[in-house]
């Protein structure tokens, strides 16, 4: 399983970044989240945290 993150929702708000315990996420230069899969413990911290529900594991 893994964490993906729909870009159209995602607000670039960085709640997910503070929730990351390993910074697997970063915001590109369009202010959306990106995930690092070879960081990413797919722990779901982050997807607890989105409030634009923007998240998911899949």
């Amino acid at each position: 399983m893994t964490v993906l993150i729909d870009a159209k929702l995602c607000a670039g708000c960085a709640a997910c970044i503070d929730a990351c315990p390993n910074d697997a996420i970063t915001l590109n230069e369009d202010i959306v989240a990106v995930m690092n899969e070879d960081k990413c413990l797919d722990c779901g911290a982050c997807i607890d945290e989105c409030p634009a529900r923007a998240m998911e594991m899949a």
